[in-house]
């Protein structure tokens, strides 16, 4: 009988017996930093934009001279001249006075607003009509009003995204310090398993969780390294999994866990580092192993492909965001069970669902299938949890279903 975590307590165990590791800064350039975990506050020494600048095609104004006009009664000003794309006004409007400015050119000193041209008609003569007052700051954005010298503009610990580019590009950051990928390795374990590329004989299966767990951590950022398949001879295990300690932050041993004569990867741990749990109370993954060598962690995974991909989704990844010394948020979207599931197991319960939206309401459909059924998991869109102490949901239950990806 495994002595078992709730789900809770092992992200807990996980917050308080590792630590972010540390000397792991690099710098790389910002068209490699997309998805990089940020090592240092980004902070800025300019202001952008450098300039007032108009928002919209049309003119620049002191809005006092138009106040209460109208189509009746516009406002007559006299044009003095145009702002070219990517120059700077070289004028100081006056009152009374207009200056022509396109979308993102720079406004005239003096000017505190810009009239849309659909508002404005040009008389041809060196004077301008203005049909609909303006109101002070209108269609413009003032200096520094983005950024400004001393702004942090992204935290340490971000995952770099697309619009984190974007603003690095803004204040001229084309060096990036990051984190470090973490380096994971992955073994598989079992007599029976053979590679996917072969004919599994009698008895046999092709190997899904090496492919599955590495693309996954892959896609996650982290550098993962395959030690392919290690048949169930202690001596042999042992000796893979030093060798992948060696080389990584983070070992996990697929099909390690399994409570059995052939099971050595508790001993290999206790024997190399400290045992931390055997067991969490979950379906499916019940019988996953935690461990720690120094300051690494050691995963031994339940061989089935769906209990192994659970516990990496929920447990795993946390762990190596936490030696990364970063938080991935899950992106959840609230729906409704299509049909009833059952749960009466002490343990939390997770199931995978298709959404389908329906009469604009988004609709769970769970997906039945053991924990060794891949195709099972396949096509599905998301997962929700069943808490231990519930037995079951009814058909029309609200659940928040957390998406499938990173």
């Amino acid at each position: 009988m495994l002595t078992v975590k709730t789900p809770e307590e092992v992200l807990a165990l996980i917050e308080t017996v590792f630590v972010p590791l540390t000397d792991r800064v690099e710098n790389v350039e910002l068209s490699a930093a997309i998805g990089r975990v940020l090592a240092d506050d980004v902070i800025a020494a300019e202001y952008v934009p450098d300039f007032d600048r108009s928002t919209v095609d049309g003119y620049a104004v002191r809005a006092e001279d138009t106040f209460g006009c109208t189509d009746a009664i516009p406002a007559v000003l006299e044009l003095r001249g145009e702002v070219l794309m990517g120059q700077g006004a070289k004028m100081e409007l006056q009152q009374g006075c207009c200056c022509a400015v396109p979308t993102g050119g720079a406004i005239p000193q003096g000017a505190d607003s810009v009239v849309m041209v659909e508002y404005i008609e040009d008389y041809g003569d060196g004077l301008i009509a203005v049909s609909k007052a303006a109101a002070p700051g209108q269609n413009m954005i003032f200096k520094g009003d983005d950024v400004f010298p001393g702004k942090t503009i992204l935290k340490k610990g971000r995952v770099l995204r697309v619009q984190d580019i974007g603003a690095l590009a803004a204040i001229g950051r084309v060096q990036v310090p990051v984190v470090r990928k973490l380096t994971v390795g992955i073994l598989s374990t079992g007599d029976e398993l053979v590679p996917p590329d072969e004919k599994p004989g009698p008895g046999q299966i092709r190997d899904v969780n090496g492919p599955m767990l590495s693309a996954m951590l892959s896609a996650f950022g982290a550098d993962v390294r395959f030690y392919g398949i290690v048949q169930d001879d202690e001596v042999l295990l042992a000796r893979t999994v030093k060798a992948a300690l060696a080389e990584c932050d983070a070992v996990l041993l697929s099909g390690g866990s399994s409570v059995g004569v052939k099971d050595a990867a508790c001993r290999i741990i206790e024997s190399l580092g400290e045992l931390l749990l055997h067991g969490i109370a979950i379906k499916p993954g019940k019988p996953t192993i935690l461990g720690k060598v120094g300051v690494k962690p050691l995963v031994g995974l339940p061989g089935h492909p769906v209990a192994a991909y659970f516990i990496t989704k929920l447990f795993v990844l946390p762990l190596l965001d936490r030696l990364s010394g970063c938080k991935t948020e899950n992106y959840t979207v609230t729906a409704r069970l299509a049909e009833s599931v059952s749960a009466n197991h002490g343990r939390a319960q997770y199931q995978c669902v298709k959404l389908e939206r329906t009469d604009g309401q988004l609709i769970a459909h769970p997906v039945r299938g053991k924990s060794g059924l891949i195709a099972a998991l396949a096509g599905t869109d998301g997962f929700f949890c069943i808490a231990r102490d519930c037995e079951g949901l009814p058909q029309g239950a609200e659940i928040q279903v957390t998406i499938s990806g990173k």
